[in-house]
């Protein structure tokens, strides 16, 4: 599978909400995930500590509802933009979101993640 073959299933998997799959399927063994905020979260590396990442995420939120959309590709990276009505279960406020993804293809894998919101 190609780079671009990668990132066209990659973002349609985002879009029918198959987040856990498309990160099962497409995160590379040693993928970075980069935060634009501080603490433990903000940079992860490996596959098992991103998927600990979004559990907790998943874990610490209540997602009403999602959108994804792009991919808006350059060459082995791509972004893609979410929109995102989240309730931080901590809490209890209700937020409306809008983030970026910035994502680097490897060999048909994601190599890095970098999230700008």
């Amino acid at each position: 599978m190609t780079n671009a073959d990668a990132i066209a299933a990659f973002a349609d998997m985002l879009k029918r909400g198959e987040h856990k799959e498309a990160a099962e399927r497409f995160n590379a063994a040693d993928i970075v995930s980069i935060e634009a905020m501080e603490g433990p979260m903000a940079r992860v590396e490996g596959r098992d500590a991103v998927k600990a990442k979004s559990e907790w995420w998943y874990g610490a939120h209540e997602v009403h509802s999602a959108k994804a959309e792009g991919p808006y590709v350059h060459g082995d990276q791509f972004v893609m933009r979410f929109e995102i009505d989240v309730t931080f279960r901590e809490t209890g406020q209700r937020t409306h979101m809008f983030e970026a993804g910035l994502y680097t293809m490897r060999d048909g894998l994601i190599a890095e993640e970098r999230f700008f919101y």
